[in-house]
């Protein structure tokens, strides 16, 4: 696994919110988490995530138009939870000390896990941010995503928007329909170019949460797999958004409350004292 970070590397990433790493699984490795997500979403059968009712396609309260998004990817979230196999994936330190040196940050926690698979034909993901969907509120936050299979410019690979996450905010324009409604909010980025990124199997990307990101239509008949990780520096406070908190969890927790509990967001990386 390439999990080394230059200073070039975390300087790219903090001036415009993205970074690509290659090579990041080497074939080995790619066929573990492959045959690990595999298995973990046959558990599921269908439950699009641990503590909710909805299933891949219905109405989760996160994204509220199921038959838009039935078209755009099947998504499961938080598969460590269920899976062992993937537990062993996304706890393991050396990428959450990649994260953490990304984002600049003393520790990190898993928000949440979520497989992204664009079946054949699916429609574009529009242009959207993560962090304001997220039950805390941080301009450090950030994801990887990797790809299981390659990601390219005719089956969905995403897009970015360069330095964008330096002057969005927490307002969400959720995911919609349309590739532009976040212009409503942000017309300054509405002339700005974005950057596509293509990844072939086994690379993945950072983004942080703020960058206005998207991803192509699948125009091919072949699926686009994904698996991605989104994460919260460790000191975080509720802010009154359940995301993908289980009820019983929320049922205890008020605004400005720590989200420290390790059985829903373990900390899988924290900088040595020296």
């Amino acid at each position: 696994m390439n999990t080394s970070i230059t200073k070039d590397q975390i300087e790219f990433y903090q001036q415009n919110g993205y970074i690509i790493i290659e090579d990041f699984l080497s074939p080995e490795e790619l066929n573990i988490w492959r045959n690990a997500v595999e298995a973990a979403l046959t558990d599921r059968k269908g439950q699009k995530m641990p503590g909710k009712v909805a299933t891949i396609n219905e109405d989760d309260g996160i994204n509220n138009d199921a038959e838009y998004f039935s078209k755009v990817f099947d998504q499961l979230i938080n598969l460590w939870q269920t899976n062992e196999a993937v537990k062993e994936l996304m706890i393991d330190e050396r990428i959450g000390k990649m994260a953490a040196e990304l984002a600049g940050v003393d520790g990190i926690r898993i928000w949440h896990d979520q497989a992204l698979f664009k079946k054949p034909w699916a429609n574009p993901t529009s242009w959207h941010l993560d962090t304001p969907f997220w039950s805390f509120t941080d301009r450090r936050a950030l994801s990887i995503w990797v790809a299981l299979d390659d990601a390219t410019l005719e089956n969905g690979c995403l897009f970015f928007i360069p330095e964008s996450h330096q002057k969005t905010s927490f307002e969400n324009p959720g995911i919609g329909k349309n590739m532009d409604s976040i212009f409503e909010i942000y017309p300054e980025f509405k002339t700005k170019g974005s950057i596509a990124a293509p990844m072939k199997a086994g690379s993945c990307s950072f983004h942080n949460g703020l960058t206005i990101h998207g991803a192509h239509a699948n125009m091919t008949p072949g699926s686009r797999r994904a698996m991605t990780c989104a994460y919260m520096p460790d000191g975080n406070v509720y802010n009154g958004i359940p995301n993908v908190l289980p009820k019983k969890y929320l049922d205890g927790l008020k605004i400005g409350d720590k989200l420290n509990d390790d059985k829903q967001n373990p900390l899988i990386y924290k900088k040595p004292k020296i």
